[in-house]
């Protein structure tokens, strides 16, 4: 079976993605040593963590804007997409098999750091809004196939008419096209029950977000304590046992610290 991990990541001014890319990257092969990881990037990356390193075969097209061009840059026929801004603490390999049976699956299930699930949607308007299904893209599996290419192509073509396509939708006129927007109404377009599988909830991951895990604040890494280990992740005592999206950037400078020191 041709599997693997593939990470998109281009560097902005602000932020060095491909350096999470490959602190993603990393703490996957730790607790999955025999798993592929490809990075998709036009930018340097040095690590010898990765399978393959291939451009973008459509060249940089800012943001959010490549993401649609994984189905072409992948090398493996079945693949999971993985956001840069991902560590992970513990195998996922068993996630394969219930999924190489579909063509195209998207994360629909997001748990806080006590690793239940969560049904908050104070970052999702657009989900209620205009009742589109409640994906979300940094963890999404495909196999070549001709569903995942035509799933793929209708997120290319939001992408590139996002101004006309958006006046269909409740949102602000000023809506920018994000991933999760952009991959919920491709799911909605396609099919629900093609593109999505909500009973397979371990397929999920922990969400650092402010109302998610009642916070006082956006940036968690100020309120919690954690430990980054070789084989785990605590938050507040809590073994992590989901891929862990931290959402606040500066952690993976704690992430290279920790692996530093391994």
């Amino acid at each position: 079976m041709n599997k693997g991990f593939v990470i998109i990541a281009q560097n902005t001014d602000q932020v060095n993605y491909v350096r999470m890319a490959e602190l993603c990257a990393e703490s996957l092969v730790r607790c999955m040593p025999d798993a592929k990881v490809s990075l998709i990037s036009n930018n340097e990356t040095t690590s010898t963590v990765w399978d393959k390193v291939i451009e973008l075969p459509y060249g940089d097209l800012k943001g959010y804007f490549n993401d649609w061009q994984v189905y072409e840059a992948s090398p493996y026929e079945y693949t999971i997409k993985l956001e840069a801004d991902l560590y992970i603490p513990t195998s996922i390999d068993y996630w394969w098999d219930i999924l190489q049976h579909r063509d195209v699956v998207v994360s629909t299930t997001i748990r806080n750091y006590h690793q239940d699930v969560s049904t908050i949607k104070a970052y999702r308007s657009f989900v209620t809004d205009n009742q589109l299904p409640d994906t979300y893209n940094a963890i999404t599996y495909f196999k070549k196939s001709k569903l995942a290419e035509e799933f793929f192509a209708t997120v290319r073509h939001i992408f590139e008419d996002w101004e006309n396509i958006k006046t269909n939708f409740i949102c602000n006129p000023n809506e920018p096209a994000t991933t999760d927007f952009v991959y919920a109404i491709a799911s909605h377009v396609i099919g629900v029950e093609q593109t999505t599988l909500p009973q397979f909830k371990e397929m999920s991951m922990i969400h650092m977000k402010q109302f998610i895990n009642t916070m006082p604040s956006e940036d968690w890494t100020c309120t919690l304590v954690y430990e980054i280990l070789p084989h785990t992740l605590r938050v507040n005592t809590v073994p992590q046992q989901y891929p862990f999206h931290y959402h606040i950037k500066s952690f993976a400078d704690d992430i290279q610290e920790a692996f530093n020191e391994q």
